[in-house]
């Protein structure tokens, strides 16, 4: 097996992780996730300024390693290059220098796409291309650049713009030298990283169930140990704090995806294949993901500067809540015309159980953008301090009077995958001296090009050692082309262990509407149709997260009983009833009998990302915890 841990999930995390993980316990890999939409934007600003365009916190973090990792063989993979690898590994080889190491440092370019003419990108929702010229432009690539970096002797590898899930799957294409058409290992290595790439939130973080989680306050960060075969345990060091079980797992396989298949450049893996079991205390294996052949396009993430932006948050309390958010919205355009700006949102947000006759609490929140800094800042925030002493009674803010502050926008785009070079430099010397990129037409990394030239990296010797190909169980190797049902019919597909026949229901039509009477009966419930009003999340879990302008929301069930009630239950009419915010917009539902789980995905909650997102919950992190307070009718046999 190959042990691929995890030190970081976002540009912030623990600082003391990378530690934790290489004292903790064997492993044979550190990875780490230091980039997201928002940290691209960000990373551009630190850029304009003089700053670094990469990760900073890596190397701090790499300082109290880099010696014990030298030492031990652990090989370190980083995204934390952002917007400048070969800058990051340059700081990485000085870093080395002054520890008195000898480190051999590669980075992988050819993600940056700025300055090259994008025209050919489309929007994958709209078909639109770009209308302007990006402040950064990158592609998503694949584990092969990794995997060659690694090949070639790399101890520390630096990367600009990769999946998440490259992390892993580069190390498992060194260590068991998967081809392009071994779509099922390689699927599975991608639901690896997937599951370890957000860090504590695989080991009890950020989890619906968290009074089940021992010592959450002290989550150990998680690892993998990847087989041959694709197939992985998710597991943590011993003695920390949290817990993996299949309902943690679950939560993080069905964050921030979208159908359930799940697209990447090494394979396209099938959420809906994934089996999970649970083997012991904080343990948990996966296996059976199913994949393909990757799609003929890459992922670019494009962002522009936008403007500039700022809030003004006061606060109403007692009786009439929304006439007073009326009066103070009057009030301050009284002294800035609402429309001399750009844009403004307004959000009323209820505190504690929310509004009723007998009063509460809110926050009005008064949001502007707008090409001028000035007009934005100081022009709207001094209009809304001057109607302190002439507003609705008990006015009081929370923000004082600023400046405006700059904003971006994301958005997503594809381009031929022919179109991208990935690039691997090993201490300042590129790799492979013709400079064929694994993603063009023909070319290694591709189904339709050669076999790949990296050679298997050093398997573990004594017990763990295994074959360095995954094997069918008619001994040949595994090629991945397994059929995904018949003609592609989910309702053909394998059902997972344990299951049995309480997935009958599952495949049944949906109600008619969300008439109770036409819904589908669970497996066991019987002719008892009692219910009972009580929360969602009494029985469901959820979790949510943003994916641009677009938000995804998680849910699952620990029963085959409970999912086939699930199912006929929650249909996105009733998402949009139980979540208001959602009403009116697009809403794509998915389901993931495998996990018991469903996946909404809501198109345009979130504007255009992060940055510019002038939701309280601007990456609708809460919006899965809003869902599991809503009261609905649930049966009594299931609870």
């Amino acid at each position: 097996m190959l042990r691929v841990a995890n030190c970081s999930g976002f540009y912030g995390d623990r600082l003391s992780a990378a530690r934790e993980m290489v004292e903790g316990g064997p492993i044979d890999v550190l990875t780490g996730d230091w980039l997201a939409e928002l940290t691209m934007l960000i990373l551009a600003g630190n850029r304009a300024k003089g700053r670094p365009g990469y990760a900073t916190t890596f190397l701090r973090q790499l300082e109290e390693v880099l010696g014990t990792c030298v030492e031990r063989g652990v090989r370190i993979v980083s995204n934390a290059g952002g917007l400048d690898p070969a800058g990051c590994a340059g700081a990485v080889a000085g870093l080395a220098d002054r520890l008195g190491l000898r480190v051999r440092v590669a980075h992988v370019t050819g993600d940056d796409l700025s300055g090259r003419d994008l025209r050919d990108a489309r929007d994958p929702d709209t078909g639109e291309r770009p209308a302007a010229t990006p402040l950064t432009a990158n592609a998503y690539l694949g584990g092969r650049p990794i995997a060659a970096a690694l090949s070639a002797g790399a101890d520390v590898v630096v990367t600009g713009r990769v999946t998440d899930a490259a992390l892993v799957t580069g190390p498992g294409i060194w260590r068991y030298g998967w081809r392009p058409d071994d779509h099922d290992a390689l699927a599975g290595s991608v639901v690896a990283g997937h599951v370890i790439e957000c860090g504590c939130q695989a080991t009890g973080g950020n989890y619906a169930f968290f009074r089940e989680v021992p010592d959450p306050a002290r989550c150990g960060f998680p690892l993998v140990e990847l087989a041959a075969d694709g197939s992985c345990v998710v597991t943590k060091h011993p003695g920390t704090g949290g817990l993996v079980s299949v309902g943690t797992v679950t939560a993080q396989l069905l964050y921030e995806i979208g159908s359930p298949r799940y697209l990447g450049p090494d394979a396209v893996a099938r959420f809906d294949t994934i089996e999970l079991e649970q083997q012991g205390p904080d343990r948990v294996r996966i296996s059976g993901v199913r994949g393909e052949a990757p799609p003929p396009d890459l992922k670019v993430a494009l962002t522009y500067p936008a403007g500039h932006r700022n809030t003004m948050t006061l606060v109403l309390t007692g009786l009439d809540i929304e006439a007073k958010a009326r009066l103070a919205e009057e009030a301050v355009w009284a002294r800035v015309p609402k429309e001399t700006f750009d844009e403004v949102h307004v959000e009323l947000v209820p505190l504690g159980a929310g509004l009723s006759p007998a009063g509460g609490t809110a926050l009005l929140r008064i949001t502007v953008l707008d090409a001028d800094p000035g007009k934005a800042g100081r022009v709207f925030s001094s209009a809304v301090v001057e109607t302190a002493l002439a507003s609705y009674p008990g006015c009081y803010a929370l923000t004082p009077p600023g400046s405006a502050t700059p904003y971006g926008v994301y958005r997503p785009a594809l381009i031929p995958a022919g179109a991208v070079r990935p690039r691997v430099w090993l201490d300042g010397e590129e790799v492979g001296g013709d400079g064929a990129g694994p993603y063009g037409p023909g070319a290694p990394g591709r189904p339709d090009g050669p076999e790949t030239p990296v050679r298997p990296g050093p398997a573990p010797a004594g017990p763990e050692a295994e074959e360095s190909r995954p094997a069918r169980e008619d001994g040949g190797r595994a090629t991945g082309r397994v059929p995904q049902g018949v003609n592609g019919d989910p309702a053909t597909e394998r059902v997972p262990p344990g299951v049995g026949d309480g997935l009958a229901a599952v495949r049944a039509p949906l109600g008619v509407g969300d008439d109770p009477a036409t819904e589908r009966v669970p497996p066991g419930v019987g002719d008892d149709l009692e219910t009972v009003r009580a929360p969602l999340g009494t029985i469901v879990g959820a979790r949510s997260g943003d994916k641009g302008g677009d938000a995804n929301l998680g849910v699952w069930v620990s029963t085959p009983e409970r999912f086939g009630w699930l199912t006929g239950h929650l249909t996105a009419e009733r998402l949009a009833r139980l979540l208001p915010a959602v009403a009116g917009l697009r809403i794509e539902r998915f389901e993931l009998p495998n996990l018991l789980a469903l996946n909404f995905v809501v198109h345009g909650l979130l504007g255009r990302g992060v940055s510019a997102g002038t939701r309280l919950d601007a990456q609708a992190k809460a919006l899965g915890e809003e869902l599991r307070a809503a009261l609905t009718d649930v049966p009594r046999a299931l609870l």
